[in-house]
């Protein structure tokens, strides 16, 4: 028969044991990826997909139309726009310019079919631009046009490096070949005073660059893709190209994005992205490339901000450290000195110069 005692123990061993299992079910559950609410604010917004981080470089035009050179990452030429309108490029300040002068009138046409395949030397894009002979006008050569003189020129710098003496010299057997071709007389500038001013130029870029990124952590519950895509698009995030890549769109059609949102690739890819598991994701803002009237840090800061607070994140430093409120003022001062340096060198941010400077 069983006493009192051994009943009473009895039930808070039961009690015990349904309570370990609840606690377990809740754990479990605090664990899975938060997915997304089931309404309609899920859903991006109509148009705004792929098409707002096309990355637009404002300068190119159909030269970028030809395809790159074999083995050349793609991904590290901003998207094109198809050219409508004449465009000029070249700029003293930011390319070594040659002439290729002409006795008599060239075609449009002869011009594109006598330009090589490749229009990447040592990393560094170069182009070709033509004199109209009507409007006396430089500008990319476009079929059926007639022009006077022909010019070329290679960019000094950018991210990957100054122009050095040898990308210089095959720069110079490029237009060699140019100039045979379509019977120019070829006028260089001088190597030596081109490579030290690739130098200087590359020194100051070095100095005046920023790549700024904020993180995002989970305080505990992971999330899911979905999840993570809901609460970016109540912020203004919308569809990058890229898997695992969201961006906020720049008020001006044809600049770059304001602000690039990345998670795990793998995790957007995933057979079930509600079942992939996401417990952190960064902000990033490319300083040199969006204008400062976007007051890009201001949202780059109020964006992680907002998104830590609604997924119950904390906003951290690449390095996990958290960052408080005057660390993100001391970097917000630091951004402001960097651009007012760049708009002196009349390198403004989001400028067709600074874009193609810092590419």
């Amino acid at each position: 028969m069983i006493t009192p005692l051994q009943a009473g123990l009895l039930l808070l061993g039961l009690a015990l044991l349904v309570a370990l299992l609840l606690y377990n079910l809740w754990n479990a559950r605090r664990q899975r990826p938060r997915r997304p609410e089931a309404a309609a604010s899920a859903q991006l917004p109509p148009g705004a997909q792929a098409e707002s981080e096309r990355r637009i470089d404002p300068v190119l035009g159909s030269l970028a139309q030809q395809p790159t050179a074999a083995g050349q990452d793609a991904t590290a030429v901003p998207d094109l726009p198809k050219v409508v309108q004449p465009q000029q490029v070249l700029d003293a300040r930011l390319d070594a310019i040659a002439l290729l002068l002409s006795d008599q009138v060239v075609s449009g046409d002869a011009i594109l079919a006598a330009l090589p395949a490749s229009r990447r030397i040592d990393g560094k894009p170069f182009y070709v631009e033509a004199q109209n002979t009507p409007s006396q006008q430089w500008e990319l050569p476009r079929p059926g046009e007639r022009y006077q003189n022909v010019r070329a020129g290679i960019q000094l710098v950018n991210r990957a490096g100054a122009l050095n003496e040898i990308g210089f010299s095959q720069f110079i057997q490029r237009l060699d070949e140019l100039a045979d071709t379509l019977q120019l007389r070829p006028e260089y500038p001088d190597m030596m005073q081109e490579v030290a001013r690739a130098r200087t130029l590359d020194q100051f870029a070095l100095a005046h660059d920023a790549q700024l990124s904020f993180y995002v952590r989970a305080r505990r519950a992971a999330w899911s893709p979905g999840y993570l895509t809901q609460h970016a698009a109540r912020v203004g995030f919308v569809a990058g190209l890229l898997p695992g890549r969201l961006v906020l769109p720049a008020s001006t059609a044809g600049a770059a994005a304001v602000l690039v949102l990345q998670y795990e690739t793998q995790a957007a890819l995933a057979d079930d992205p509600e079942q992939a598991v996401l417990n952190q994701f960064s902000v990033a803002l490319d300083v040199p490339h969006v204008a400062r009237s976007e007051r890009p840090y201001v949202r780059l800061r109020e964006s992680v901000q907002q998104l830590a607070h609604s997924m119950e994140g904390l906003v951290c430093d690449g390095a996990g450290t958290p960052l408080q409120s005057d660390a993100m003022d001391q970097i917000g001062a630091e951004l402001e000195a960097l651009c007012e340096a760049l708009q002196a060198r009349e390198l403004a941010p989001g400028s067709v110069l600074a874009r193609r400077l810092f590419s």
